[in-house]
């Protein structure tokens, strides 16, 4: 029998310390960033966020704007009221006039909209034609002006400018036909479907009335028609059309625009036959050195740069501003944001920039969450439109843009342009309420009844999601 081996190797000794595991290395501290990020992914995911974010941006920039109005106005109303708070109270008036707008916007469903907007859109073409008619039989003579200002008088109506008076009662035809445009351009390409992929449905009838309104509102308002451009390329844009349709729109849109430019010469708008072209002149000035333009176009350009250049990165102080004192032209209204520069700085115009920012994230994100083609051709025209006013009124204020006259949304005075900016942002907050995620969370932990009847009703619940089919695994 085999003898059993005997194992000679030599016995090893562990050591109990060789036994326990290597330390794992402490973790390090998370960034700030890493520590935010998460937090603000977790924000919109929420249902309501893009709700509260459109009332948080548009708020604020309302509460600011109404601050520097009462600052931009304050010292020239007590010249010529003896009241510091005579223009800012109109501007309160106004605000509280487009609160209401934006709750009764805010209350209406898609079908109201989609129905009242050919109404609106008629009722401002039929304002602009008497406003352009007015002002045409200015500029050939037909009838004078009130002695010392450019007020043209035809019984009880009378146009000054942008504005249509019936007897006390004013306003600006201009502001209601963007709000025209984006309910009956949305409704009638949502209409259309896939139709638009010919031209004849999509020539007829968009192109011809938005070729009217060009003319009518370009006549008297180079800035807003830019804007109203802006807002139907917007619709175009989130409709899917194909970029030749772009390319021919730019160059029909360049060629509008340079006859209403020559039009000035002729008494469009504010100008005069046989004086400089003043609208030529505000593109001219882009390209001259300061030190060389001695013109009165030059005038407002260069003290809103100074305004700027005063203001540095802090500001000298809110109301402390010495350029609104009848240095500045339109401080209270083209010009705000030259206030803004002065009185609060660098950082107070990066918040304004920043909310508006937020504002159109905000707006794009609606377009996008939405199901209804109407809701999401409406918030993307009615987004375009407020951040396309933004920058050309933002633009010329800092030079890098011709002056437009256009005013800064929920900034400027204006009470027909605020009042229909509140009121778009209703809509938009309609929309907000109706996207899928929130209209569930809405229907799932209803408010109470008066809240539902004193602010908003429940959006329609949209249809159940399709469960999913699952593939059989492949063999």
């Amino acid at each position: 029998m085999g003898e059993d081996k005997v194992d000679t190797r030599p016995a090893v000794t562990v050591s109990p310390a060789a036994t326990v595991q290597p330390a794992v290395p402490a973790a390090r501290p998370r960034s700030l960033s890493q520590q935010l990020l998460p937090a603000v992914h977790g924000l919109l995911a929420r249902p309501l966020s893009s709700y509260y974010l459109l009332l948080a941006s548009s708020g604020l920039l309302l509460l600011i704007g109404l601050t520097m109005v009462f600052s931009a106005t304050s010292v020239k109303a007590y010249a010529e009221d003896g009241s510091a708070f005579s223009a800012v109270r109109n501007q309160l008036i106004f605000a509280v006039l487009g609160l209401v707008g934006f709750w009764v916007c805010q209350r209406l469903p898609a079908g109201t909209m989609r129905f009242l907007g050919k109404y609106v859109l008629v009722g401002a073409v039929v304002l602009l034609a008497v406003l352009d008619l007015l002002r045409a039989m200015l500029a050939v003579g037909v009838v004078d002006p009130v002695p010392g200002t450019e007020i043209v008088k035809l019984g009880p109506l009378s146009a000054d400018l942008l504005w249509l008076y019936l007897g006390p009662i004013g306003v600006q035809p201009s502001e209601i036909a963007k709000i025209g445009v984006v309910l009956w351009g949305a409704d009638i390409i949502a209409r259309k479907g896939a139709a638009l992929g010919h031209w004849r449905e999509l020539a007829m009838p968009l192109f011809p009335v938005i070729g009217l309104l060009f003319v009518l509102v370009g006549y008297n308002d180079l800035g807003t028609m830019l804007v109203l451009l802006s807002l139907v390329i917007g619709l175009l844009w989130a409709a899917g059309v194909r970029m030749r349709v772009f390319a021919a729109l730019g160059v029909l849109g360049l060629s509008g625009i340079g006859l209403l430019i020559a039009a000035a010469s002729r008494g469009a708008g504010s100008g005069a036959v046989g004086e400089e072209n003043y609208r030529l002149a505000r593109i001219t000035v882009l390209f001259k050195p300061i030190e060389d333009c001695h013109s009165d176009f030059c005038y407002q350009m260069v003290q809103g740069r100074s305004a700027i250049y005063e203001g540095g990165w802090f500001g000298v102080g809110l109301g402390k501003g010495a350029l609104k004192w009848n240095w500045l032209p339109a401080a209270e209204n083209d010009f705000i944001y030259a206030v803004v520069a002065e009185e609060l700085g660098v950082v107070g115009c990066a918040v304004i920039l920043a909310l508006f920012a937020v504002l159109a994230y905000t707006g794009f994100r609606i377009a996008r969450r939405v199901d209804d083609p109407f809701r999401r051709l409406a918030a993307t025209g009615i987004t375009t439109w407020l951040v396309a006013q933004a920058v050309i009124n933002i633009g010329g204020v800092v030079g890098l843009l011709p002056i437009t006259g256009l005013p800064l949304p929920f900034i400027s005075t204006g009470g027909s342009a605020l009042v229909v900016t509140l009121a778009a942002i209703g809509i938009l907050a309609s929309f907000a309420r109706a996207e899928p995620d929130a209209a569930r969370a809405l229907h799932a932990r209803p408010p109470a009844r008066w809240v539902r009847l004193l602010w908003a009703p429940l959006p329609p619940l949209p249809p159940p999601r399709r469960p999913v089919k699952s593939r059989p695994p492949v063999r």
